[in-house]
């Protein structure tokens, strides 16, 4: 055992090693990827985490793999544990120790790795914990506690976003009874503690960081309903709660401006927990808003520019936001005076630009767009003076706007008398748009309401549109300003004045200041998917079709100005403007296929080797999806010849983060292949994708299906000769025994039934249905019962091809002689009515209609089943469909959790286009049902009318007879 934890933890330092190239780092990942098969793997992780003979680095790296681990292996889709029972117990029992003992950043990944065991077995397979955490507090001893609190927190944290259910608030009453009372008399020993060592540098602070942990904590605890427990004690924790807010000690206080200290986090702690009691529980806590309040102000309009304020700022506005919304409390804001004394003393300072941000946007300019943008600064103080205005304007419009306009004219005139003084500008700029927006933002459609007291046209033709032609006299902040206000206020834009506006944005993308142009990609992106209320584009796509050769070749040499590959995609804002252009212009892509083409090729080689921003290789390969919709089916062979390398490089890498995006477009490739043939070479790419290793991947499934079945629908002759069937009907019952892919597993039975002829499958079908039927045996999940029904209609429904309802009943005596009946009353019958998309209900019409008309075995040996049968085809017919239960809704991967290269994405420029099997019903599915029956009512010398008269009720009768007539 100790060889192999050195071997391990050698395998670890490799995967680190920055001198070694990405291959070295790949093969120690690839090796650990064996170990991680071996029995006790989690086990020598914790060993190498826990020893302090190991570099900190290392430790580290054994952490982050032990949380990765435990993220993937701890338990699968059914809650059953994957590892061995006695390294589950080992696990639970050392964690909480070891993760007390460890330094704060490998607590941190320890405390994922908690959080992730307690998602799956806290509180009933883990009901010792809180007890266990409880023993270990000690009254005056942070440095312990701190590790215990911090494991609290990651467990605790997890129901901060949760929706109400009776089994959270069971886990929660579980944790208040055994950890509230313990916590509270801790606060009030920590109070002392802090007391005693006001002049104990060290001591402060770990008492400071042991605050921050249990104001936290207070916030978890709270985050659903007050406890009890608390409610009592209300008074004191408001007590505590302001002592700390207005607390200071030079001890506390960092030298440096830029980097908060423990003082900045516990106060910024506490105004979030303030936040939720004013929203939450204010009958409660009405008592002690006011101090809060005057506290919030003072410090507010005594505290410095520094940025190591910032968070604390910010949440000090949030704080006062929410009270600004209460009715009673928001009267305190009224008074004019009061509202000047709150822009000027509050607001003004916070929204003015400060060295920092002109810093920012000198040397990070990616990082100042995503602040600026899409709310990750929703911590910086602009954005919540900004929110507090708003709140405050919603409450007194016509005063507020009155004081505000004030200010900006001020701040225009100073601007006017001297163009240096730009940032004047700014400041008149942003607290405009404050103003005038009303509601929230939306990221489709920006501010979609305005105030009325006020013109978005006047303000921007009499002070803005000057920015955007005035090249390099204007400061690049202003011009951004202008972009931004037209991206901001995009819906309230007419179409005409879009037309006039849109040349200038499109100007403004060969700046060359690299936020300008980005906010300028950012704006025509969103103007290019805007629609008016019928659904048409607000900027026709001929008014782009023309300048899109030019504005695509601009796009990517500025994507690719510094060919290293973490640069290229560092700004996924310009490759999100090039996939708009190519949706937008369409077929207008053709005449420029070859240009586009070498670009996109050589971004996807890039990137390849170092996949680094999740976000800018969706948007590439979206880019690449609507490519390849719009121009291969003009020139499927240069396409398919020229991506197949890089596609090809990206499979044999084995980059993970790639391979489902890839997938997709080998079948979008294939799909517009015009040809309706399976050119060698997607016959070559058949024997790998069979291979069940490309399988284990869960992001790979569903591109994978897709993409299989889009060859067996062009190639199914060739997998008969090449006798693949049985491996591909192997990765069918792979797929059902996971509950995340039962549903694509079926989406490929349904592929192959569709393409090949029942003499190529006839042997295969007794083995298909008993698999699914002991699944559906061991795990009814409505969802698993909607996919059977669908797929029993869909075999029942191809008459043409050999299948029907007799068909499908001879598979089942085989199965077991009197299975069917049970299943066809108690399952097909009654689900039937819960299918909701048009396609499967019209499925399930067709599959009743045949079987009332021609199904022998309904006609002698089932009589009273017919009856049931035209029973079921009415409803269908007559009624909207029965609701579903939500057992087991599987949420997709968004974006953002694609990190880690197991997420699947599926890209909307290739979605597959639904196609209806039996375009001949035309659109009145009713009258269609009539016809067939009539048809085969004359052809049986009147039998279906002779059924109904003998098996059908009176009220029945006459509905079906009205059908046949």
């Amino acid at each position: 055992m100790a060889d192999n934890l050195g071997a391990v933890a050698q395998l670890l330092e490799a995967s680190l090693d920055p001198r070694q190239n990405k291959q070295a780092n790949s093969k120690a990942e690839l090796a650990l990827r064996q170990e991680e098969k071996k029995p006790g793997y989690s086990l020598q992780l914790l060993q190498i985490t826990a020893s302090a003979a190991y570099p900190y680095n290392t430790r580290l790296a054994s952490a982050l793999c032990f949380k990765n681990f435990i993220k993937w292996n701890w338990t699968d889709e059914d809650g059953n544990y994957k590892l061995q029972e006695n390294e589950v117990t080992t696990i639970k029992r050392e964690l909480i120790s070891l993760m007390i003992s460890v330094p704060t950043g490998i607590q941190t990944q320890l405390g994922e790795a908690v959080s992730v065991i307690a998602d799956s077995d806290f509180w009933e397979r883990w009901d010792t914990l809180v007890d266990d955490l409880v023993s270990r507090l000690q009254p005056a001893n942070p440095a312990a506690n701190i590790g215990v609190l911090q494991v609290a927190h990651s467990i605790f944290k997890r129901w901060r976003p949760l929706f109400r259910s009776d089994a959270l608030y069971i886990e929660i009453n579980h944790v208040v009874e055994k950890f509230g009372a313990p916590f509270l008399s801790l606060f009030e020993q920590l109070n002392n503690f802090i007391e005693q060592n006001k002049s104990n540098k060290e001591n402060l602070a770990q008492g400071f960081a042991q605050l921050n942990l249990m104001v936290k904590l207070l916030y978890d605890l709270s985050c659903h309903d007050l406890p009890p427990v608390f409610e009592d004690q209300i008074a004191g924790i408001a007590g505590l709660l302001l002592k700390y807010l207005t607390y200071d000690n030079q001890l506390l206080v960092t030298d440096d401006d830029t980097e908060a200290g423990p003082l900045e986090f516990a106060r910024a702690a506490i105004f979030q927990v303030l936040t939720l009691y004013v929203q939450r529980y204010q009958d409660d806590f009405k008592p002690y808003i006011g101090d809060f309040v005057q506290s919030s102000w003072n410090f507010l309009t005594t505290i410095g520019q520094e940025t190591k304020y910032d968070i604390l700022v910010s949440r000090a506005l949030q704080f006062l936001t929410s009270v600004a919304a209460m009715p009673e409390h928001a009267m305190v804001f009224q008074d004019e005076n009061t509202l000047k004394q709150i822009i000027e003393k509050v607001i003004l300072p916070n929204v003015s630009l400060r060295e920092s941000d002109e810093e920012l946007f000198e040397d990070e300019p990616i990082e100042f767009i995503r602040r600026d943008l899409e709310g990750s600064d929703s911590d910086t103080r602009r954005r919540a003076a900004t929110d507090f205005l708003r709140k405050l304007a919603e409450k007194f419009e016509e005063s507020v706007t009155r004081v505000v306009l004030q200010y900006i004219e001020h701040y225009l005139a100073e601007y006017t008398k001297n163009a240096s003084n730009w940032k004047a500008k700014d400041t008149a700029t942003y607290l405009f748009s404050a103003i005038a927006a009303k509601g929230v933002a939306t990221a489709s459609h920006g501010i979609t309401a305005t105030n009325n007291l006020i013109s978005i046209t006047d303000y921007f033709q009499k002070h803005l549109a000057a920015d955007l032609v005035g090249g390099d006299s204007v400061h690049p902040i202003l011009n951004v300003d202008a972009i931004k206000y037209l991206y901001v206020f995009r819906s309230i834009i007419t179409k005409e004045q879009w037309q006039e506006v849109l040349p200038l944005l499109v100007n403004q993308l060969a700046s060359s200041n690299y936020i300008v142009y980005s906010y300028a990609a950012i704006a025509v992106e969103r103007a290019l998917y805007l629609g008016d209320s019928q659904g048409q584009p607000i900027i026709a796509p001929s008014t782009i079709t023309p300048l899109a050769k030019d504005l695509l070749q601009h796009i990517f040499s500025l994507i690719q100005k510094d060919p290293a590959p973490q640069k290229i995609q560092e700004n996924e804002f310009l490759m999100r403007c090039a996939m708009r252009v190519l949706i937008v212009i369409k077929e207008g892509v053709v005449p420029h296929t070859d240009v586009v083409l070498q670009h996109l090729i050589n971004i996807t080689q890039i990137i390849s080797s170092n996949p680094s921003n999740p976000r800018f290789y969706y948007y590439h390969f979206e880019a690449l999806g609507a490519f390849i919709r719009f121009a291969a089916p003009s020139n499927p062979d240069k396409l398919e010849q020229a991506l197949y390398p890089p596609f090809a490089n990206v499979l044999q890498g084995d980059v993970q983060e790639f391979m489902p995006y890839i997938f997709q477009l080998f079948a979008a490739l294939l799909e517009a292949n015009p040809s309706g043939t399976l050119p060698n070479y997607y016959q070559n790419l058949i024997a790998p994708i069979l291979m069940p290793v490309m399988w284990d991947s869960k992001g790979n499934t569903p591109a994978l299906v897709r993409l299989l079945s889009s060859i067996i629908s062009r190639g199914s002759q060739f997998i008969i000769e090449n006798q693949q069937i049985e491996p591909i009907l192997g990765i069918f019952q792979k797929l059902l025994s996971s509950r995340a892919n039962e549903s694509y597993g079926f989406d490929l039975l349904e592929s192959v039934v569709a393409n090949f002829p029942p003499t190529a499958l006839e042997q295969y079908f007794v083995s298909i249905m008993q698999v699914i039927l002991m699944k559906l045996e061991n795990n009814k999940t409505e969802s698993l019962l909607l996919r059977f029904v669908r797929f029993y209609h869909f075999i029942s429904a191809q008459e043409e091809k050999g299948y029907s309802a007799d068909f499908v009943i001879q598979v089942f005596d085989k199965v077991q002689p009197t299975l069917f009946t049970p299943i066809y009353l108690n399952v097909i019958l009654p689900e039937t009515q819960k299918l909701a998309r048009p396609l499967d209900r019209k499925t399930a019409v067709l599959s009743f209609t045949k079987t009332v008309a021609n199904s022998e075995a309904f006609a002698s040996r089932y009589k009273k089943g017919w009856g049931f049968t035209v029973e079921a085809l009415l409803k269908l017919l007559e009624l909207p469909p029965l609701p579903a239960g939500k057992d087991d809704i599987i949420a997709e991967h968004d974006v953002e959790d694609m990190a880690f290269g197991v997420g699947y994405t599926a890209l909307n420029t290739v979605r597959v286009q639904t196609r209806d099997p039996w375009p001949e019903t035309g659109a009145d599915l009713k009258a269609w049902v009539g016809q067939y029956l009539k048809a085969a009512d004359k052809k049986n010398n009147g039998r279906i009318t002779q059924f109904a008269q003998e098996r059908l009720e009176d009220q029945l009768k006459a509905l079906f007879g009205g059908y046949i007539a």
